[in-house]
């Protein structure tokens, strides 16, 4: 029997306010613990799935800029 942990972390987050989804953000990422990589690539898929293409493309944008 295997373990699914995308959907263990989104039974989680979901129902999730606008504040609680930022707290864990900021969280995650002040605390640099690898255990919550996870759950933020979780997240991102989230907005992935609901975002337009250039929504997309700006999130790519970011994040390549920030790469350099």
């Amino acid at each position: 029997m295997g373990f699914n942990l995308r959907s263990a972390i989104m039974s989680n987050i979901k129902g999730s306010s606008e504040q609680d989804v930022e707290a864990t953000i900021t969280d995650a990422i002040s605390r640099g613990e690898e255990k919550m990589l996870p759950g933020l690539g979780v997240m991102f898929e989230v907005y992935w799935q609901q975002a337009s293409e250039e929504q997309k493309d700006a999130m790519c944008e970011q994040i390549s800029q920030g790469l350099q």
